[in-house]
């Protein structure tokens, strides 16, 4: 059968702005970001990690890293050698990522006021704090556990739209990629994926992260920090090796393949108990060392063969930075609802859950249409075409 051309296609969700890019990976993407909400869903549910049934889509954001330092890679590695410079990597990087960034603070500011600008514990935040912790999110400065800016009180660097957390590593990978990881030669690049595989992976089967998962780097508090870094560090660094040493291998129906695998992957129930965190640790390592990388490898290696596929994986790519990104505001106003008097279980409230998950999903695609993309089109014509 022949291959359904794409190439000709520009994505919204693509991060080059003139390569052909790999749209199953596009629509892998969108896949994991969808596990990511059902994730969500059911941390309403859960008094522990151990007891939450649809679990480890915390891990989504290991793929999230991996896929985006291929991306960068396969983007940037040769335009340095054309005199790209580094403001404008970060400049093509800013317009890319950080609209979305804005308008995620501005949701979560809103929905605070809904709840009554109050924190988890009931106490009231004045309005001064929360423009503060506003103006901190909007410039990606994350918020210290206790201080003013941290209005929520459970310790978020963004206290305002938590999976920001994640966009604040993003920079950071970016910038040391402009700085550093691209000069590194295809060896020493896989001396550091190796080195950080093995921190990453002690890091989770020793349980420094005191939760018995790898789901850290969303606060500054405790091992967070290092766990966010190691977690970065590998899977970014990992995406990058891969983008140099790919060569495709054809793979008959991969979207599908890969996609069945990322939702059990990020979906199963919490693996051992509470007393032998390791075996979660095992879990975490195995999938985001192994499994990721290779479903990334296949992922870049298919192509989609049909209209259907092509659309679908477009569709899911398109929206998947922008549900990433807004859907988390309205997962604090499901939580006040649902922890306000008797927790209800999800048998009661699956329709609430359904309705908010295909709300999400509406609101990426109107974000995406009506605010990122006119705004990246602008942006990029001020920044790039006019010079």
């Amino acid at each position: 059968m022949d291959v359904y051309k794409s190439d000709t296609v520009i994505s919204a969700a693509a991060f080059a702005d003139t390569k052909p890019h790999y749209e199953l990976l596009d629509g892998l993407r969108g896949v994991a970001a969808l596990v990511v909400i059902w994730y969500h869903i059911f941390e309403g549910f859960a008094t522990s990690p151990m007891d939450q049934q649809f679990n480890h889509g915390y891990l989504a954001v290991d793929f999230f890293f991996i896929l985006s330092g291929f991306v960068i890679g396969y983007a940037y590695d040769d335009r340095w050698k054309a005199n790209l410079k580094v403001k404008d990597f970060i400049r093509r990087r800013l317009i890319r990522l950080h609209p979305m960034v804005v308008l995620g603070a501005v949701l979560g500011s809103i929905t605070f006021c809904m709840q009554g600008c109050e924190k988890w514990d009931g106490t009231t935040v004045p309005l001064s704090f929360l423009l503060l912790s506003l103006l901190f999110h909007l410039f990606l400065i994350p918020a210290l556990p206790g201080s003013v800016p941290e209005v929520r009180g459970n310790g978020e660097m963004y206290p305002l739209n938590g999976p920001s957390w994640s966009l604040f590593f993003e920079y950071v990978g970016n910038l040391l990629y402009a700085l550093l990881i691209r000069r590194l030669s295809t060896k020493a690049l896989a001396v550091l994926v190796g080195l950080t595989a093995m921190g990453l992976a002690s890091f989770a089967l020793f349980n420094f992260s005191g939760y018995g998962h790898l789901g850290v780097g969303w606060s500054l508090a405790d091992n967070n920090l290092i766990g966010g870094f190691l977690r970065l560090g590998f899977s970014f660094s990992a995406g990058l090796l891969i983008s140099r040493i790919f060569k495709p291998i054809y793979i008959r129906g991969a979207f599908w393949i890969c996609s069945l695998l990322i939702v059990i992957l990020l979906s199963l129930p919490y693996v051992g108990d509470g007393e032998t965190p390791w075996v979660n640790g095992l879990y975490d390592s195995v999938c985001t060392l192994v499994f990721f990388p290779l479903l990334v490898y296949l992922g870049a290696s298919g192509k989609a063969t049909d209209a259907r596929t092509f659309r679908v994986c477009r569709f899911l790519g398109d929206i998947s930075y922008p549900l990433y990104i807004i859907h988390y505001p309205f997962m604090y106003l499901f939580y006040a609802w649902l922890w306000s008097g008797e927790k209800l279980p999800f048998s009661q409230v699956w329709p609430i859950a359904v309705c908010l998950f295909l709300g999400c999903i509406a609101l990426a695609y109107l974000c995406l249409r009506w605010y990122d993309e006119p705004l990246r089109r602008w942006l990029g014509k001020r920044y790039f075409v006019s010079r």
